[in-house]
């Protein structure tokens, strides 16, 4: 149940009682991809099964991968690069050690360097070596034939001495994820004199790979460094070199039961040895459901993706559709959801009996099928905490204090589970490293802050590096669960003080009816329109056309009543000078304009009686409804059944 009731509702049918998400099974989602075909639709059965015509690479050295992961919870640990995996508890600890000895002798000439061992398959080299990098930046990782060395990187010091070393870590990581045409920003940085000196340093030491450039934004100069496209010139290759460049990126389905998006993402990078963020996506699908997905991981082959099924069936997962594709998915980049649902266990509100159920549910999916319904955001968009919800930490990541996030971020639930324990740990005494130990493997966000945190300290910077030590889109997600919020409260608001006709000041959608469909949550500001008092008096549009901003630095706002609502109500948050950016996270939320109703299409139902459901379980049997419907992008099925069922559902 969401901590405000969107009791606003459309038609005033009766509606009923019921139970949702009683299992899984109950609740189907399969994405509709951007050409409107359902993602699970072609040859799944037989690409769920199918395995790789030739073994896997070097098989041996897969073995001994595997070999060196203490048990399966461990190979799932959501710190995809986990040392103590990949290298080994010794070697890990001994690695450990070797940094600390870096560390304290900062400064002096003489070079010291760490044998790894030998890593006869090029493949589990790459891991070996970009997991490395990826926890130990000032570290240099060396292979002489099969052997792996470590030793201090000597430009790693250079660059900590003109910036941050917390700047200088993630500049490095960006170097190493060698991804073309993305860009880095370092910190503002008011010195000419300094910035000529780390432009300099950059194109001095990767002036090949990179270009950069000085920029302005609010009187305060950064630099950007960005990543060169790669060169189209010839150069010699092995044919398995030509291929592998060809593979950058690799699409496939995803099926995932009582699984979050982001917990079965953590997995899969986990058992690949790549980043949560090499996975793109287009939305995020429920937890308590069976659900249907279109992924793209970047740098791995179709042939190593299928070699690691059966891996990811024993979490819950299926892949089928796999296949190389030319770039990564989009967020937002398909058409919407079909939904196969059942909600049990069906009463009326009302004094109405049993007998009166069929007309109560044909009337009220007549309505929702012919009126729509309010688009509130649904209870996902805030996670699935009773405590502190997402759109809290948002709101404090909004206003930039960062420790405070970072302690909403840890407040523990009610219960004795082990990440309960954690955070009330960590709350209670500030130690992240014991924290870390007791944090379950398979709670990715928790283990990426607590690491840094570990790592970098509980203050200000040392929380402004735990939070970019996790993906963008797990960084904007708390941005934007705060600004859908604030929509949900403002079409709650809309409705009830300004009616249900479009009214003087309303945003209207100026293009397309088209465009308006397909376009569910980012509506261009230039295309919004405010309704005239001519307008509102010829009724010339419909509440079906009008459309809220969900807040930002790019989105017009009404201009009415719900215009100053909208003033108010960031204001009463403390963001009345809110840009909508928060520097210090390379976070920017431009917003975007939301439709205020939404229709369901395709819609279908069936009532089956407690009767006619007898013999078929050992359970009391009471009357059980299944629907199937469309939703366009963006549009929550819960939120669909509160009006059809006139309940708050979560």
């Amino acid at each position: 149940m969401e901590r405000h009731s969107l009791s606003c509702f459309i038609s005033d049918h009766e509606g009923f009682h019921g139970t949702i998400k009683n299992s899984p099974q109950d609740f189907v989602v399969v994405e509709i991809d951007i050409n409107g075909q359902l993602v699970n639709s072609s040859n799944v059965q037989e690409e769920h099964t199918k395995s790789p015509s030739q073994p896997s690479q070097a098989p041996k050295s897969d073995d001994k991968l595997k070999q060196s992961k203490p048990d399966d919870t461990d190979i799932l640990n959501q710190d995809c690069f986990d040392l103590n995996i990949i290298l080994g508890p010794a070697v890990n600890k001994e690695l450990e050690h070797f940094t600390n000895k870096v560390r304290v002798r900062a400064g002096e000439q003489e070079k010291v360097a760490l044998s790894l061992g030998t890593y006869p398959d090029k493949h589990l080299r790459a891991v070996v070596h970009r997991a490395v990098r990826y926890n130990f930046p000032f570290l240099q990782t060396v292979t002489n034939q099969s052997e792996i060395q470590v030793r201090e990187d000597p430009d790693f010091k250079e660059l900590a001495s003109l910036v941050s070393e917390g700047e200088a870590e993630e500049f490095f990581r960006f170097i190493d994820a060698k991804v073309p045409g993305s860009v880095f920003t370092f910190l503002p940085d008011d010195s000419k004199e300094h910035r000529t000196s780390v432009h300099h340093f950059v194109s001095r030491r990767f002036g090949k790979l990179v270009e950069t450039k000085s920029f302005t934004d609010q009187q305060k100069t950064s630099i950007t460094v960005r990543l060169r496209e790669r060169s189209k010139q010839p150069k010699k290759r092995t044919t398995a070199d030509c291929q592998e460049e060809v593979i950058l990126y690799t699409a496939f389905t995803l099926r995932k039961e009582n699984l979050e998006t982001l917990e079965a993402i953590s997995y899969m990078a986990a058992v690949l040895g790549v980043l949560p963020s090499d996975f793109t996506y287009a939305g995020i699908k429920d937890k308590r459901a069976i659900t249907y997905q279109a992924m793209v991981v970047k740098k791995i082959s179709p042939e190593r993706l299928l070699d690691k099924v059966s891996e990811f069936e024993r979490r819950g997962m299926q892949i089928s559709r796999v296949r190389p594709v030319s770039e990564p998915l989009k967020l937002g980049r398909l058409q919407g959801n079909h939904f196969d649902l059942v909600i049990r266990d069906l009463k009326p509100h009302g004094k109405h009996g049993l007998t009166g159920l069929q007309q109560l549910v044909k009337e009220a999916v007549e309505n929702v099928k012919n009126r729509g319904f309010v688009n509130y955001y649904g209870p996902q968009r805030f996670g699935s905490g009773s405590c502190v919800q997402a759109d809290q930490v948002g709101l404090a990541l909004l206003k930039e204090k960062m420790e405070a996030s970072v302690k909403l971020f840890f407040t523990p639930e009610d219960g004795e589970d082990l990440q309960n324990k954690a955070k009330r740990h960590f709350l209670l005494t500030g130690n992240a490293k014991e924290s870390l130990a007791l944090m379950p493997a398979y709670k990715a966000r928790e283990r990426l802050m607590l690491r840094a945190l570990h790592r970098y300290g509980n203050g200000q910077e040392g929380c402004i590096r735990g939070w970019l030590s996790l993906p963008h889109s797990m960084r904007v997600f708390y941005l934007h669960s705060y600004c859908s919020r604030v929509w949900n409260e403002a079409a709650k608001y809309r409705l009830q003080e300004l009616g249900f006709k479009p009214v003087q000041g309303d945003l209207v959608w100026a293009g397309s009816e088209k465009g308006l469909k397909d376009t569910t949550e980012e509506l261009n500001t230039p295309q919004v329109h405010a309704v005239t008092s001519e307008e509102e008096k010829d009724e010339v549009f419909s509440l079906d056309q009008v459309i809220l901003p969900m807040p930002g630095n790019s989105v017009k706002y009404p201009e009415n009543l719900l215009g100053q609502w909208y003033q108010d109500r960031l204001v009463q948050d403390g963001l009345g000078p809110c840009r909508f950016r928060v520097t210090p996270l390379k976070l920017n939320v431009p917003g975007c304009h939301r439709p205020l109703l939404a229709k369901p299409q395709n819609i279908t139902y069936s009532l089956r009686t407690a009767e006619e459901q007898q013999g078929q379980s050992d359970e009391t049997c009471t009357p059980s409804l299944s629907l199937t419907f469309d939703l366009n992008a963006s549009c929550y099925a819960t939120v669909c059944l509160g009006e059809i069922m006139k309940s708050n559902l979560s």
